[in-house]
């Protein structure tokens, strides 16, 4: 059963792609339709606002449907809006091509991260959606990295239309490769999904990944600019930073998977205090290639593990409903990207790029904070939910 999680990773680097990829194409994006940079900033804020809003119900109401075919019709419609993006003529249409996938990314990551645990059991979590994260890692290693090389080569509308026919390829390998059934036998009613927000421990899941994702992408958005205005290197040399900075998210991967099925919140504190590390020395080393590539590095790999530790820590913290917790993950994730986006450019306008990591990292220590605070209260609120 290798070949379904494979498959549905692979379709994961297109969709996740096409939500990040736009990191780093800020500046030229902002450049052709005559905005500044924060305000194109908001096309993050947008898509992943988008995704708070409507993904937990979209995901909960979706779950009763045929995976294949669900699958299958995200990927066409994540391929329609790549490509009104690459014929976008200003901000406002772009604004809509942003926010078609939108809809649709937290249906098939949740989902598929629900049919990955199916395949494998919940002992091994974290592993089985470690396959399925290796393409979000694929798409910060490859997708937006070389989606940067291709915009400064190309231009950036260039990059959306090559997304756009990657993504009707994978619909078409999903089609003929993907299994017809739904690996998920046992559906919980829609109206019984919500019922675990009644925990109060759940309530602080969701607070600590809003806290985690506001912290990556107040700086993270931002970060080709940094790259390009702090340490003044070319679109090229952008490019070939990010691919750097994703690729060792490919250890980050593989540690968050690994460290998520031992202790998901002990991981979670773990990945953020080294996060904190590497955003507050990145600036301070931007003209050191060694201390900027140990600064990166460090930020890369501790990134790529949050993606994973934050998916299955709500995953885990709702057995009974796997699938809508994945999506209140994701609703809660995307919720911090908007903020995070926002924030980071109040501060470009008010103090600065080089403020953004010390910002960023001061979220992150609220998330280990409060990781903490969850650990106390985690035995008092099991006893609870089992009474």
């Amino acid at each position: 059963m290798l070949l379904p999680i494979l498959l549905l990773s692979a379709a994961g680097f297109t969709v996740l792609t096409t939500e990040f990829v736009i990191v780093g194409l800020l500046p030229a994006i902002a450049r052709d339709l005559e905005v500044t940079i924060p305000q194109a900033g908001l096309l993050v804020t947008l898509f992943a606002f988008t995704v708070a809003m409507f993904g937990p119900f979209l995901t909960a109401y979706f779950a009763r449907f045929e995976r294949r075919r669900l699958f299958i019709t995200i990927l066409i419609m994540f391929g329609l809006a790549n490509t009104v993006a690459a014929l976008a003529p200003n901000i406002w249409v772009m604004a809509i091509a942003r926010l078609i996938p939108a809809l649709g990314l937290p249906v098939f990551w949740a989902l598929a991260s629900e049919t990955a645990v199916d395949i494998v059991g919940p002992d091994y979590a974290g592993r089985a959606i470690a396959k399925i994260g290796f393409g979000i890692v694929c798409a910060t290693v490859f997708g937006i990295p070389v989606g940067t090389l291709i915009s400064d080569a190309f231009g950036w509308r260039s990059a959306f239309g090559i997304l756009a026919v990657i993504a009707f390829a994978k619909a078409l390998l999903l089609f003929v490769y993907l299994p017809k059934t739904s690996l998920h036998q046992h559906q919980v009613s829609f109206r019984s999904q919500f019922k675990i927000l009644r925990s109060p421990l759940m309530i602080g899941h969701i607070l600590l990944s809003i806290l985690v994702f506001s912290g990556m992408f107040t700086a993270y958005t931002y970060l080709a600019d940094i790259l390009e205005r702090l340490a003044g290197f070319n679109g090229t040399v952008v490019g070939w930073c990010l691919m750097g900075f994703g690729a060792v998210g490919l250890i980050g991967n593989s540690l968050g998977g690994r460290a998520v099925d031992r202790h998901p919140l002990g991981a979670s504190v773990l990945f953020c205090a080294f996060m904190i590390a590497g955003m507050v020395s990145l600036v301070p080393n931007i003209h050191s290639p060694l201390g900027l590539a140990v600064a990166m590095g460090i930020w890369g790999v501790t990134q790529a593990a949050l993606f994973l530790v934050s998916h299955v820590r709500l995953m885990k913290a709702a057995p009974e409903a796997p699938a809508f917790a994945a999506s209140l993950n994701i609703a809660g994730a995307n919720l911090g990207i908007g903020l995070g986006a926002m924030i980071g450019g109040r501060v470009i306008d008010s103090a600065g790029l080089g403020f953004l990591g010390f910002a960023a990292a001061g979220f992150i220590l609220l998330s280990v904070f409060l990781a903490m605070v969850l650990m106390t209260l985690k035995p008092r609120d099991a006893c609870a939910q089992a009474s």
